[in-house]
């Protein structure tokens, strides 16, 4: 008898994350289970209950309140998990707090960081113990996570850290940026540009502790960008959305990497966008928000 497989998706009750959602219950069997999670319990319940409604969903789908940037509640969630069920065998980390543009980044880092930053090192930590052989551990980034999109002076910080050096970093540069001393240090003006890094960063230094076992039983850890998506977040930053997914085709390209039976070892810690890995020590540092937007 085949173990039924759990898996949990954050920050998935609207956008990427939901659309996430919607293929792991159309792709995963009628006995496993797909936790639909995030803070707001109204909107996590209705996201879910669509879910389950949906013609073409053969998983059980459950919805869990689960606020990322606090770090107790999601220990407290994988303890759950582990104690019901022995573990976990999907776990994607995708929740994102909404940057915009057209207010001072400063007054967004709290959030933006806490939520991407803080919910990305909360999950590795947490969920990794209890991820099950030929487990999936993923976290949603983009293509500005390599190391060169940022100036070189801040490439030491990064490259090679240990998960403990990623927070630091991230709670120096969020110093920093409170400060207005970030620039001068070479940090960019976009959030989004460090805090992907720290991501990548992040994913990097737990797939460097756990790469040997990992592979030999079929787990990966690694980060994915999932490409331009149409969803909330990504509307003030683009004019031209003619050449964006919508979330479920987005969700396509990572859930095939997420429900591949076969692990390519060249993509375990790795960013990868639609099955390729992008270099760590890949990209260039965009100088103003046009180019930001170009990658």
């Amino acid at each position: 008898m085949t173990t039924p497989r759990i898996a949990l998706v954050t920050g998935a009750n609207q956008g990427l994350g939901f659309a996430l959602v919607e293929g792991l219950g159309a792709r995963m069997g009628p006995d496993d289970l797909v936790l639909l999670t995030g803070r707001n319990a109204g909107r996590v319940a209705d996201a879910t209950l669509r879910v389950a409604a949906a013609a073409g969903t053969r998983s059980r789908v459950e919805d869990r309140v689960l606020d990322v940037s606090d770090a107790d509640a999601v220990a407290r969630m994988a303890a759950e998990l582990d104690e019901r069920y022995g573990g976990v065998d999907i776990v994607i980390s995708n929740a994102v707090a909404r940057v915009t543009p057209d207010r001072p980044q400063s007054e967004q880092a709290d959030e933006a960081i806490g939520v991407a930053n803080g919910g990305t090192h909360a999950v590795l930590r947490s969920f990794g113990p209890v991820l099950r052989p030929g487990g999936r551990l993923i976290v949603v980034a983009s293509s500005l996570g390599t190391l060169g999109h940022l100036d070189p002076r801040l490439h030491p910080l990064f490259d090679g850290a240990t998960l403990d050096e990623v927070e630091q970093v991230v709670e120096s540069w969020r110093a920093a940026v409170h400060a207005g001393t970030a620039e001068a240090q070479g940090w960019p003006r976009w959030l989004n540009v460090p805090s992907k890094v720290a991501q990548v960063a992040a994913v990097r230094a737990v797939a460097a502790e756990r790469r040997a076992a990992d592979l030999c039983d079929g787990t990966l850890v690694a980060a994915v960008c999932p490409g331009l998506v149409d969803t909330p977040t990504s509307r003030p930053w683009f004019d031209d959305f003619s050449r964006a997914q919508t979330p479920s085709e987005a969700a396509g390209a990572v859930l095939d990497l997420v429900l591949s039976d076969a692990l390519d070892p060249a993509t375990y810690g790795e960013l990868v966008r639609f099955g390729r890995v992008l270099p760590w020590h890949g990209g260039t540092p965009p100088r103003s928000q046009d180019e930001l937007l170009n990658h």
